[in-house]
């Protein structure tokens, strides 16, 4: 099929201010039908394709995502009479979290440079010493570990509340917004990462729990949601973080009703891992994913028939 005439491939990854009166009319008259007749419901799941994750000058940019996030807008384009619903989370963080080099300090008062991996030992043994909430600070990398089985990672500051980087990606924000208008069909978005005490990679649930703050627990109500679609596609950055971790918490939550597992499809080539200079982050996604697609997940490309 043919893109909608205001679609540039060479937009994807470049920032400007969304069309959204241009976007919307197309979709109004594109003469697809509402997502209300729809027989075989389908719902595509979009993890922090933001800015400073999507963008080559983004703060936590990811290579490859550039792409990734073009060939997720095509896709979504060739099948826009198909996809009933469009989901997108938002990681959406303020200016001091755990994570932040600004939480710890070291003896020297130096604090950790971004894709620093802190453990718990070497906060106890006092190599990192938290500046906020002290009592949490050493309890968080303990539990951490023991429960997520992984150690506190610092990164860069990004996806800011209030900043550029927080935004959807132009392009694709114009095709969600396409989308809705075609199928008359609200995108909906999710605003995750917000509190400070804690990572928050998945879409659906913090690393650590904190049930007195609103975010601070596992989503059931959108899980449940997902579960009443026939087919769940996914795409977003990045595969080794919050890719990986949205799937992870749909496997935990759906793993004595293998039949959802089932309808879930990772897109593989519309995400891409972080990078760093010593973890090899792809071979142990791909080495957790193989494990989930044993259980029903199916590892897809974008140009592959639905289903």
């Amino acid at each position: 099929m043919a893109f909608p005439s205001f679609y540039s491939p060479d937009s994807v990854g470049q920032m400007y201010a969304p069309r959204a009166t241009l976007t919307v009319d197309a979709g109004r008259t594109a003469g697809i039908s509402p997502s209300d007749d729809d027989q075989r419901r389908i719902i595509l799941l979009l993890v922090d394709a933001q800015v400073d994750f999507v963008h080559t000058d983004g703060a936590l940019s990811v290579p490859g995502a550039v792409d990734d996030t073009r060939r997720t807008i095509e896709w979504l384009f060739r099948h826009v009479g198909q996809v009933t619903t469009v989901a997108a989370s938002l990681d959406s963080h303020v200016p001091i979290q755990i994570f932040s080099p600004a939480w710890w300090v070291n003896a020297s008062g130096e604090h950790p440079m971004p894709y620093t991996a802190i453990r718990s030992d070497e906060v106890t043994g006092g190599k990192w010493q938290p500046l906020y909430e002290p009592e949490w600070s050493v309890s968080y990398v303990k539990e951490l570990e023991q429960q997520a089985k992984k150690q506190l990672m610092i990164w860069p500051y990004h996806t800011l509340i209030g900043t550029p980087g927080h935004s959807l990606t132009p392009a694709l924000y114009e095709a969600t917004a396409y989308h809705a208008a075609a199928r008359k069909a609200q995108p909906i978005f999710l605003n995750k990462g917000s509190i400070p005490r804690t990572e928050h990679y998945s879409m659906l649930e913090p690393e650590v729990k904190v049930p007195d703050q609103p975010l601070g627990s596992l989503n059931t109500a959108f899980l449940e949601m997902i579960a009443s679609y026939d087919l769940v596609y996914i795409a977003g950055q990045a595969k080794s973080h919050c890719v990986l971790e949205t799937i992870t918490s749909m496997v935990r939550y759906f793993e004595q009703r293998l039949e959802v597992i089932h309808k879930l499809r990772l897109l593989t080539d519309c995400t891409s891992p972080v990078a760093h200079p010593e973890i090899d982050f792809d071979a142990l996604a791909n080495a957790t994913l193989k494990q989930y697609a044993k259980l029903g997940l199916g590892l897809v490309k974008s140009s592959d028939v639905l289903g």
